[in-house]
């Protein structure tokens, strides 16, 4: 009988969500993508990836009804994964779309990256580990990859910055949610570390 752990990665019709799939079933997970609400239930974690512009996708993410899916996993206490756009998402608003309303997941507002560096930032970046968090074990100074023009505001649920125009916020952690602003999936070896963190960490919830 397999024992490997059942991780739902929403589906909600926005970019290359299937390597997020690949990415945790190279760490071993049972992943798959998935609209369906029964089956978003039963999952043991839950990660929502993402790419292109916050309101467009949380546009589809509300008219697949997955927002309401990603907020009851949260409360339920599943271990969630946001990845790039997916963890602008779990913010309560961006300023790349005024007027649209994110998950309110984690508090505070996802900002323009400053003036005076290329937009978007895509490249590797080195991140800084701020505090420890399982999410980030056996990594420090590592490089990640990167694709925005837009971050999060830095409200205390900080883990990771990376440096670019000054320190932007590269990974959060709030309670058993965790979400990365870089890619892990396309990290290579370092990314895939980061994968394995998070299936250890939905394994031993």
């Amino acid at each position: 009988m397999s024992t490997a752990v059942r991780i739902a990665v929403l589906d909600y019709g926005i970019g290359n969500l299937r390597s997020a799939v690949k990415g945790l079933e190279r760490c071993g997970a049972d992943a798959w993508l998935t609209e369906d609400a029964d089956e978003i239930a039963t999952a043991d974690g839950v990660v929502l990836p993402g790419v292109g512009a916050f309101g467009p996708c949380m546009d589809a993410l509300r008219s697949h009804g997955l927002d309401r899916c990603a907020r009851d996993a949260v409360e339920r206490g599943v271990p969630f994964l946001g990845i790039c756009v997916g963890m602008q998402l779990l913010y309560e608003s961006s300023d790349e779309t005024p007027g649209a309303s994110g998950l309110g997941i984690v508090p505070g507002r996802v900002l323009r990256i400053p003036d005076g560096v290329k937009h978007p930032q895509m490249q590797w970046n080195q991140i800084h580990v701020t505090r420890p968090s399982p999410l980030l074990a056996g990594l420090d100074d590592t490089w990640m990859y990167f694709v925005h023009s837009y971050a999060a505001t830095d409200t205390g649920d900080t883990i990771a910055t990376c440096d670019y125009g000054g320190d932007v916020v590269a990974a959060v952690e709030r309670g058993r949610v965790w979400a990365t602003q870089f890619h892990p999936e396309k990290s290579g070896d370092a990314g895939h570390v980061i994968m394995s963190n998070f299936v250890d960490i939905v394994r031993a919830r």
